[in-house]
């Protein structure tokens, strides 16, 4: 549920506000009948990345994981074709 309270309401109801917050409300403060700001509840950083965690699950290095980034031979045989200078109208 969105409430909208205006700033000098809120500073009087600062408690409750958060309170309501704490609960999953979001609270919209208003200067001027204009949103201005938003109280919401808390939501901890996501758990930093571990180096190393794909070793831990059985990740097999086989391809490489740059390899696998790599270009089938097959279809990337145009990659080495050089490439002309476009023609100049004279």
């Amino acid at each position: 549920m969105v409430t909208t309270v205006n700033i000098a309401e809120a500073k009087a109801k600062l408690s409750a506000l958060i309170e309501a917050a704490e609960r999953g409300e979001e609270i919209i403060l208003a200067r001027a009948g204009k949103p201005v700001a938003r109280i919401t509840k808390f939501a901890p950083d996501a758990p930093k990345r571990r180096p190393g965690i794909l070793k831990e699950m059985g990740w097999v290095s086989e391809p490489t994981p740059y390899e696998a980034f790599e270009p089938d031979p097959a279809d990337a045989a145009w990659i080495d074709e050089p490439l002309e200078p476009p023609e100049v109208k004279r």
